[in-house]
């Protein structure tokens, strides 16, 4: 039985999670809506730490400004009152229609300038609660068609936006850094920096690329094909692993959104351990979706298991490291060996063409019959996991 959660665990939840409605395309709303009061008043019962939100989960789209401050005014009260923080704030820009093309890559002007104006509200707001990190995800910013879309004019509106937002950031002195969250299609047909290798790609480009990182989801990767640990991994080494999404997902289909390690179980658990020994120190965040299936019992019952599946692989994270035969079995399969720089230091050209050992006396086909170990690796990973060590 893995340890009950606390606040060091840093877990949050997205406001949008477990206040789903489950209304998709297929029925309406199966669970009535939740008040947001009572969504930062359960999840700290349960022992999370932080609560997130879109302006438009806690603020009706479209109020005037004396009912925003009343939702703000309710909300920070019952922050006040449980001690959950605000680690993160992000704008909806793809639920109304005026966004059915896009926010801030929009072919109409006029709306991608309402969409600045949209996020510079909201990044005064996350400032004001104290938030360290501001997500923009572009769930609209793409196309359906490719005759519809310059995508060379869209990057570069892409680019002037988030340079704009960004050097915004650091007049009013906020301190917050702003991460994208990659995801390669849904609603769009085809999304605009579809994953982790693009966003990073986008973000070199950018006037203010230091306080731009990503916001990785899960699922988002997985949707593409891809190994969520070996994204987790690169964004982690260039510095820009700033938040993360954590949830469930079954292969390359619809975003899933299950409970965090019900979908992908190894990776899960690989993911797990990358967070918690590779240097990451921010949130762990879940970004899900309660079954249709649940009643609000189910919503809270699901918001536990995020919790618990992750300090079950953190758990089972920490034996795998302390094994002796894993240890053994990592020393065999010279994974330790890698990080040894394959130059010596100061070495050049010159040295490294003198050296017979490395080409003229080095026995490529003596080399090729080693056997690195890799299945024993993975077994006893799966052992561990499965509590059979």
């Amino acid at each position: 039985m893995a340890q009950a959660p606390t606040r060091e665990d840093k877990f949050s939840f997205g406001l949008w999670t477990v206040g789903w409605q489950a209304n998709d395309m297929f029925g309406p709303a199966s669970r009535a809506p939740l008040d947001p009061v009572e969504a930062v008043h359960r999840l700290s019962d349960l022992g999370a730490w932080g609560i997130t939100f879109h302006d438009d989960d806690l603020i009706p789209f479209g109020s005037a400004d004396a009912e925003r401050a009343r939702h703000l005014k309710r909300f920070q009260g019952a922050l006040d009152e449980t001690g959950l923080v605000v680690p993160m704030v992000t704008t909806n820009l793809f639920s109304h229609p005026v966004f059915k093309d896009g926010g801030l890559t929009s072919n109409d002007r006029d709306v991608r300038r309402y969409a600045l104006r949209k996020v510079l509200r909201n990044l005064d707001l996350a400032a004001e609660l104290g938030a360290s990190t501001f997500v923009l995800w572009g769930g609209r910013e793409g196309s359906e068609t490719d005759a519809s879309k310059d995508v060379h004019a869209a990057l570069d509106r892409y680019r002037e936006g988030i340079d704009f937002l960004a050097q915004y950031v650091i007049d009013q002195g906020y301190g917050l850094r702003l991460a994208l969250e990659p995801k390669p299609n849904e609603p769009r047909g085809d999304i605009l920096l579809p994953t982790i290798g693009h966003a990073l790609a986008f973000i070199s480009t950018l006037d203010n690329h230091e306080i731009v990182g990503v916001n990785p989801e899960v699922g988002h990767e997985q949707m593409a094909g891809l190994n969520i640990v070996h994204g987790i991994g690169q964004a982690l080494w260039q510095g820009k692993l700033f938040h993360i999404d954590l949830n469930g997902q079954r292969g390359p289909r619809f975003d899933q959104d299950l409970v965090f390690g019900h979908g992908d179980v190894l990776s899960s658990f690989f993911l797990v351990d990358l967070l918690e020994h590779g240097g990451y120190d921010g949130p762990r965040h879940f970004d899900y979706k309660p079954l249709r299936t649940e009643n609000m019992d189910g919503v809270w019952a699901s918001a536990e298991a995020n919790m618990a599946s992750y300090l079950l692989f953190a758990e089972r994270a920490r034996a795998f490291r302390a094994d002796p035969e894993v240890q053994a079995a990592l020393d065999a399969a010279l994974v330790p060996e890698l990080a040894t720089p394959t130059l010596n230091e100061g070495e050049t050209a010159a040295d490294l063409l003198a050296d017979r050992s490395a080409f003229e006396d080095f026995d490529p086909d003596k080399a090729a019959e080693r056997g690195y170990g890799f299945i024993r690796l993975s077994q006893l990973a799966l052992e561990h996991l499965t509590g059979a060590r």
